[in-house]
């Protein structure tokens, strides 16, 4: 799994960060510190932050050996 960011449509709501919060953290008032690769256990945690986020901004791929498992 793979977490994607667009860095550029994130507004700094901040969302992620209650839904994920061992994930995604907001330094200062407007940078997101994400782990782009959280380990499997972590995809509960990933969507809803996927699912929080007002303006779209975060999307996850899938390796194609994951969908195998």
């Amino acid at each position: 799994m793979r977490v994607v960011v667009d860095l550029n449509r994130c507004q700094a709501y901040a969302q992620c960060c209650y839904a994920a919060p061992e994930r995604f953290v907001l330094r200062g008032d407007e940078i997101l510190v994400y782990d782009p690769a959280p380990p499997a256990a972590e995809r509960a945690a990933i969507d809803r932050a996927v699912l929080a986020c007002p303006v779209r901004a975060i999307r996850v791929e899938h390796d194609a050996a994951e969908g195998s498992a």
